[in-house]
C-alpha cells in the first residue's frame, strides 16, 4: 500500500486549467482516469488526510504509485479524451456499465451493393444502418416478416445470394412476393437499393407517407376495378399498421428521445434506457455496474452517456435526452452530444407531462434490473460460501458464519420505538425465524440503549433453553437471577437441544405474516432456540459496543459481534478504533449489507403498522369482553363515538347483542376518556363538528 504523500506533486507544479489526469499503479496501469475544469483544485482533493477521504477513493490513492495530466484547451476536450482513455486503459477504478444481455439490432447493410435487412449483435460496423436495440431477436424477425410485403428487399446470406445468381433460381421468398430477387436481375441495383431506403426510412419513424400512398393506391385500384391490385395494396396498408403497433405510441409530439433512469444502492447501480423514436418505444436496454468509485447519480449518468453515444454520430444520437439528474458540467456534456449529432442536443430533466409519466415507467425498470440482478447473485450456491468465507476472514472468525442475526432499531422522532431481528442460514434469509420486538426499558428516543436491551433479551431467552435443557452449567459469571425466573419444565420427557425456551411476558415478538410458529412438547412457541454465531448490528461503534456490552452481562463469549455502519459501509468490531475496510467487490460486504437492509425493512414496516394502529386506536378498545363485531355495532348504531358519549346505559342496551354489564362497561370508559378539542378551520375560524367515526 502506498503512501500518496510520497507520489504527490509539488505546490503549483499542476495547472488551472482544464485537463485529464490518470493514476497508475506500482507497475504503471492505469487505474483511474477523471477530468476536471481546473486540474489543480481537483487533484489536490486526493492528496488530503486519508481519514476525510470516501473508501472508495482512499483505495485507488493508496494503491496508485504516480499521477499524471494533461492540459486541454475546453472542458468538451477533456470529457472526449476522458472517454478514450478509459476506453483504451480499461481502468479499474472507473466505473463500467455492463450490458445484462447481448442486444439485437435490426440492421440494413447499406454498405452493399444489394443492401441485406438482418438482425445483427455486437460491435456496430461502418456503413450499415442498425435500428433497436430489441429485447428478443423474434421480434425482429415478425417486425421485417410484416414489412417484406411492402418492401421486398434482401434479407439472404452471401452464399445463399451467389448460389441463386448462379442457377439462376431465386429462394422461397422470391416465389412468394416477399424478396424483390435482385440475385436473378428481377430488379436492377438502383431498385433495389431504393426499397431498402424507404425501409430504413419507414423504421425510422416516417410512416405516414407510406400508408397514405398505399390507401390512395388502392382507392384508385378500385375506382378502376382492379379489385385484385387493391386487396393486395389495402393487405400491404394493414401490414405495415400491424408493424407500427408492435412498438406503442408513448409520446403524442413524435418525439425522437432517449431516456435514462438509475437506480442505485451502496454498491451497485443498475441502468435502462428507452430509445423513443417518433413517438414510439424502437428499443431498450439495461446496464448493471459496480460502483467502483465514489460517484453519485449525475456521475453515474455521465459515465452512462459517454458509453451510450462515444462511438455515434448523426441521427444516432438523439435530439432529446431525458435523465434523472444532470451531470455536473451538464453545458459541456451538451455540446459533446451536439458535436455528435451534427446539430442540438436538448440534455434535461422532464418536468411535467407525459415524458415525466414514461421516465417513472423507466425507472420501475431499472429498479427491477437491479433488484432480479441482486435476486441473481444472492442465488448462487458458490458466491455465498465465498460470502461467508470472506466475512470470517475479515472477522477474523473460526468458522463460517452460517446463522447471522441482524438488528436494527426503529422510531418516529422518539415514538412507538421498536426492533427487528432477521436470520440467516447458509446466506439466504430464513424468514419464519424473523422476530420483532418492542422497546419497554425506557421512554425516548436512544438507539443505543435499545439495541442493549433487545440483545439482552433475547440472549437471556437463549440461556434460560440451555439452562432447560441442562447444557448451560451455572457459573459465577452467569448468576441464573441475571437471567430471570427459571423457566417452566418440559412436560414430557428430555428436551432436545434443537427446542426452544419458555417466553417470559417482558417481550413482544411476532412470526412475519402472523404465520403460526413451531410448537415445543409443551405446546409453548419455539422461538430463540439457536444461536448465531453473528451477530450484526445496523450502526457503528456505539451500537456495536451496547450489544458486546449486553453478551458480556450475560457471560456470553462465544458469538461474535459486528456493525454495519450505512454511511460508509464501514465494519467495526467491539474494543476496535478503525473499521474494517472491506474491498468494494467483496461478496462478504454484498452479504453484510443484504442482511442490514432486511433488518431495516423488517423493522420499518413493524413500525410504521404499530404506528397506524395507535391512530386507529379508539375508547371502546379498552372495554373487557367488547369484540370488533360488537364495536362496529355501536358506532354503526350511533354514527360516532361522539354520540355513543352522549348516549344513556338504556339507549346503549338497545343495540343488539349489548347487555346492560357492558353498556355500564362501555359508559364507564368513554366518561373516562375526556373529547378531543374540536378542530378548527386555520383560515375560516370556524369549529368544524367531530364526526369520529370510530376512531377518537
Amino acid at each position: 500500500m502506498a503512501d500518496p504523500s510520497s507520489y504527490r506533486p509539488k505546490p503549483g507544479q499542476i495547472p488551472d486549467s482544464p485537463g485529464v489526469y490518470k493514476f497508475r499503479d506500482e507497475h504503471r496501469r492505469v487505474i483511474y482516469v477523471g477530468k476536471a475544469k481546473n486540474l489543480r483544485q481537483r487533484v489536490a482533493n486526493y492528496f488530503q488526510d486519508l481519514a476525510n477521504l470516501h473508501p472508495r477513493t482512499r483505495t485507488m490513492v493508496t494503491t496508485a504509485a504516480s499521477v499524471e495530466w494533461t492540459v486541454v484547451s475546453t472542458e468538451v476536450e477533456a470529457l472526449q479524451l476522458e472517454y478514450s482513455w478509459i476506453k483504451e486503459f480499461d481502468p479499474r477504478f472507473n466505473v463500467k456499465y455492463r450490458d445484462d444481455k447481448s442486444y439485437p439490432y435490426l440492421a440494413v447493410t447499406l454498405n452493399e451493393e444489394f443492401p441485406r435487412v438482418q438482425v445483427m449483435r455486437g460491435a456496430k460496423k461502418k456503413g450499415v444502418r442498425y435500428f433497436g436495440p430489441y429485447g428478443h431477436a423474434w421480434a425482429i424477425r415478425e417486425t421485417v416478416d410484416l414489412m417484406l410485403r411492402v418492401f421486398p428487399v434482401r434479407t439472404c446470406s452471401a452464399g445463399v445470394f451467389k448460389n441463386a445468381a448462379r442457377t439462376g433460381r431465386p429462394c422461397l421468398l422470391g416465389y412468394i412476393g416477399k424478396c424483390s430477387a435482385p440475385c436473378v436481375g428481377r430488379v436492377t441495383p438502383e431498385e433495389h437499393r431504393e426499397l431498402a431506403e424507404d425501409f430504413c426510412d419507414f423504421m425510422a419513424g416516417r410512416t405516414g407517407t407510406y400508408i397514405r400512398r398505399l390507401e390512395k393506391d388502392m382507392m384508385q385500384a378500385a375506382e378502376e376495378m382492379e379489385y385484385e391490385r387493391a386487396a393486395r395494396l389495402r393487405d400491404d396498408a394493414e401490414a405495415l399498421k400491424r408493424a407500427m403497433e408492435k412498438s406503442a405510441v408513448v409520446l403524442a409530439d413524435a418525439t425522437d428521445a432517449d431516456l435514462i433512469a438509475v437506480a442505485e444502492d451502496e454498491l451497485e447501480a443498475a441502468l435502462q434506457i428507452f430509445h423513443v423514436r417518433g413517438g414510439r418505444v424502437r428499443g431498450q436496454r439495461g446496464w448493471v455496474t459496480d460502483k467502483v468509485e465514489a460517484v453519485d447519480t449525475s456521475g453515474l449518468v455521465e459515465h452512462a452517456l459517454q458509453q451510450l453515444y462515444g462511438e455515434e454520430r448523426g441521427d444516432a444520437v438523439p435530439k432529446e435526452v431525458l435523465v434523472p439528474a444532470l451531470p455536473e458540467d451538464a453545458e459541456a456534456v451538451s455540446q459533446w452530444l451536439a458535436e455528435r449529432r451534427g446539430s442540438q442536443v436538448s440534455l434535461r430533466i422532464p418536468q411535467r407531462g407525459d415524458k415525466k409519466d414514461l421516465m417513472v415507467t423507466v425507472q420501475r425498470n431499472a429498479q427491477q434490473a437491479l433488484g432480479l440482478h441482486k435476486t441473481k447473485r444472492a442465488s448462487d450456491l458458490t458466491t455465498r460460501s465465498r460470502a461467508l468465507e470472506e466475512i470470517a476472514e475479515a472477522l477474523g472468525l473460526d468458522t463460517a458464519p452460517l446463522r447471522i442475526e441482524c438488528y436494527d432499531i426503529s422510531h418516529l422522532q422518539g415514538d412507538d420505538v421498536v426492533a427487528s431481528m432477521v436470520v440467516f442460514e447458509d446466506g439466504l434469509a430464513r424468514k419464519s425465524e424473523y422476530r420483532r420486538f418492542q422497546i419497554k426499558g425506557f421512554e425516548g428516543q436512544d438507539d443505543v440503549r435499545s439495541m442493549h436491551e433487545v440483545i439482552g433479551r433475547r440472549f437471556k431467552r437463549y440461556l434460560q433453553d440451555k439452562e432447560r435443557t441442562g447444557e448451560w452449567e451455572e457459573t459465577p459469571e452467569t448468576d441464573p437471577a441475571a437471567i430471570g425466573p427459571a423457566p417452566v419444565p418440559a412436560a414430557t420427557g428430555p428436551v432436545p437441544a434443537a427446542t426452544g425456551p419458555v417466553p417470559a411476558p417482558a417481550l413482544t415478538a411476532a412470526s412475519p405474516d402472523d404465520e403460526p410458529e413451531p410448537r415445543e412438547d409443551d405446546g409453548r412457541p419455539k422461538r430463540f432456540a439457536y444461536p448465531p454465531q453473528l451477530v450484526v448490528v445496523d450502526g457503528g461503534q456505539p451500537q456495536v459496543a451496547a450489544a458486546k456490552r449486553a453478551l458480556d452481562e450475560l457471560g456470553i463469549d462465544d458469538i461474535a459481534v459486528c456493525g454495519l455502519a450505512k454511511r460508509l459501509e464501514e465494519v467495526w468490531l467491539p474494543d476496535d478504533d478503525d473499521p474494517v475496510v472491506l474491498p468494494r467487490s467483496s461478496e462478504g460486504l454484498y452479504l453484510l449489507q443484504r442482511v442490514r437492509d432486511e433488518a431495516h425493512r423488517f423493522a420499518i414496516t413493524y413500525q410504521r403498522a404499530k404506528r397506524a394502529k395507535r391512530i386507529r386506536s379508539s375508547p371502546l378498545d379498552d372495554v373487557t369482553g367488547l369484540g370488533e363485531t360488537r364495536k362496529q355495532a355501536l358506532i354503526k348504531h350511533f354514527g360516532s363515538v361522539k354520540k355513543l358519549r352522549q348516549a344513556t346505559i338504556d339507549e346503549i342496551c338497545e343495540v343488539p347483542g349489548i347487555g346492560r354489564r357492558t353498556a355500564e362497561s362501555v359508559a364507564a370508559a368513554l366518561a373516562s376518556t375526556a373529547p378531543a378539542a374540536p378542530a378548527v378551520n386555520t383560515a375560516t375560524g370556524e369549529i368544524i363538528e367531530e364526526d369520529d367515526g370510530g376512531s377518537s
